[in-house]
């Protein structure tokens, strides 16, 4: 399937447990005119998610819905995408966000989430933060990064937006070489971003094509 082409700025609503540093980077991007697209909706799973002081900062709508309030993934992911509806949101960025959903029909290929590995390297359930940054350094790896995605039903599964590789040296800490990911992160995933926001993904089954301009 080929995304639609539209006229930015892509409509976006962007999911956070934390810090929100990763908001805090798009929020910087569109003020300063290279990110096309209006956060429409910041939404955290728990209150104590202090990133959303950012979007109050900057006069984003934000919300919790609180993930322990529901009895199942399925009933906490129809309260989720409702709120991303009812705020206009053509896409979904996960941002740090530490629960899995449940991905409606109706925003397949439009809900990213960005992982700090090479997929399929260290990934899945369990593997997020520092456990990935470990497990790369321990099992020896040359090179690690960040990888983009379209998020489907599985862990860390969907469809490969673009990736970015940074090296990983013989005496790295799990902080050193999560501080060059982090730097990798803040440019990947707004120009994915872009990507979306312009109409130049075109997805077919698990290959994602970057259209030109």
């Amino acid at each position: 399937m080929t995304t639609p082409a539209r006229k930015p700025p892509l409509r976006l609503a962007v999911l956070i447990s934390g810090s929100g540093t990763t908001l805090l980077n798009m929020i910087q991007r569109i003020d300063a005119g290279t990110l096309d697209v209006e956060i429409v909706l910041a939404m955290a799973n728990t209150p104590r998610a202090t990133g959303l002081q950012y979007a109050d900062a900057a006069g984003i709508p934000f919300a919790v819905v609180d993930h322990t309030q529901f009895d199942s993934r399925d009933e906490f992911s129809r309260v989720v995408f409702d709120q991303c509806r009812t705020a206009g949101a053509e896409a979904v960025a996960l941002a740090g966000f530490l629960r899995r959903l449940t991905i409606p029909d109706d925003f397949q290929n439009r809900v990213l989430n960005i992982h700090p590995a090479l997929i399929p390297a260290f990934c899945g359930k369990g593997y997020y933060g520092h456990h990935v940054h470990e497990a790369a350094i321990d099992y020896g790896v040359k090179i690690s990064g960040c990888t983009v995605h379209f998020v489907d039903n599985q862990y860390d599964h969907g469809p490969v937006i673009l990736q970015k590789t940074v090296p990983v040296f013989d005496d790295d800490t799990p902080d050193d070489l999560d501080h060059r990911v982090r730097a990798a992160e803040r440019e990947a995933y707004p120009e994915a971003l872009q990507l979306l926001a312009t109409g130049r993904l075109e997805v077919s089954d698990r290959r994602v094509r970057v259209l030109p301009e």
